[in-house]
């Protein structure tokens, strides 16, 4: 398919730069393809009311590290130049995948120094070494130190990573920090929350085990490449970026006895749709998964694993809206964020949420 047809138009108004307060008071916009009406709205709080007893609630419980180091090049016989740097895939204890701006500026063998230019202490920089250089200011990133002192100086010096969309609007700021991580996150990892997941109080959770709604973690470590644009102009063409993830045996296994009993499963976020659609055998059953997946669904993928989505509301030709178009159908996708907007829904990653159902052919 053609990306363009992947396209609309988004008011910037609508684009959210701080969550809802309490989180669950976010809006909920329910779309059932199939139903009518195809559209009803409601709260995240709402949820218990929505889903049924026997229903398991699949979370994301990656948590998001602050990968964005902003430094400087230093190169032996020239001028230095400030970089940014967002890490997306850790590769081994010292190494990490990085997107780096501007990356021009940028060659392998360069060092680049985070943190406290012009400090005489050693100790008071984080160093790395430009290993490779790949396409998209992708590099590999060598750093000079390794394992538990690494990240204790990626936690020093870097910030959340929040969106391009939020963050070329506002600076970074400490409550970041709360807002930009779920409240059951775990597994550090992420440079990208699993926004979905953003809406879920205690209060909630709590409500939704008096359902009861079952429960179940899997992790996968969303990376930058999630904000990438997707450059070329027929969806066959793309690949996506790999992002490592986990499904243990345990949780495959509670998984289909669910699908056996009758329950659904609902996929809290994208993330976790590609993980579970990862690890799907062709019979719906799930496997127990631990690696990386490249996975890219847009319409024509069928769903094996996945009976219900809860989403945000996600960028025009991006790869995302592309996965939600290939559950609930293109044309009822284009619908309902129309049906959103001219609501005034909250975009993006700090924004409201949908529930999606799929579109049965």
């Amino acid at each position: 398919m053609r990306i363009d047809d992947f396209d609309f138009e988004l008011p910037e108004e609508l684009i959210a730069l701080r969550p809802a307060v309490p989180r669950d008071s976010a809006r909920l916009l329910v779309v059932r393809p199939d139903g009518e009406p195809p559209f009803t709205d409601f709260h995240v709080s709402d949820l218990p009311h929505l889903l049924q007893p026997g229903d398991a609630l699949v979370f994301n419980d990656t948590k998001v590290i602050p990968a964005r180091l902003h430094g400087r090049r230093e190169r032996e016989g020239g001028e230095g130049a400030s970089i940014e740097a967002t890490l997306h895939r850790r590769l081994d204890g010292a190494r990490w995948k990085a997107f780096v701006r501007p990356a021009k500026r940028v060659r392998r063998g360069d060092v680049i120094r985070f943190g406290g230019q012009g400090e005489a202490c050693y100790l008071a920089t984080l160093d790395a070494t430009v290993e490779a250089k790949g396409e998209g200011g992708e590099v590999t990133l060598a750093f000079h130190f390794t394992g538990p002192i690494l990240d204790e100086n990626i936690a020093q010096y870097g910030e959340m990573p929040l969106p391009p969309y939020i963050a070329h609007r506002r600076a970074v700021d400490e409550q970041d920090g709360t807002d930009y991580q779920t409240v059951y996150a775990r597994a550090e990892g992420a440079v990208a929350a699993p926004t979905a997941g953003l809406h879920f109080t205690k209060n909630l959770i709590e409500a939704l085990q008096a359902v009861p709604v079952h429960r179940e973690f899997v992790t996968l470590h969303v990376g930058a490449g999630t904000f990438l644009p997707v450059k070329v102009e027929d969806t066959s063409q793309h690949r996506m970026h790999e992002e490592w993830g986990e499904i243990s045996d345990d949780v495959a296994a509670r998984l289909d006895r669910v699908r056996q009993a009758g329950g659904r499963i609902v996929a809290v976020g994208t993330t976790a749709a590609r993980l579970l659609e990862s690890a799907a055998r062709e019979d719906g059953t799930i496997a127990p998964f631990r690696g990386a997946t490249n996975i890219f669904i847009h319409p024509g993928h069928r769903f094996r694993a996945v009976d219900v989505l809860m989403t945000n509301f996600h960028l025009p030709r991006s790869s995302l809206f592309m996965l939600v178009a290939a559950f609930s159908g293109l044309d009822a996708m284009k619908a309902a964020y129309a049906h959103a907007i001219a609501k005034r829904y909250r975009f993006y990653s700090y924004g409201d949420a949908s529930l999606l159902f799929p579109h049965r052919p």
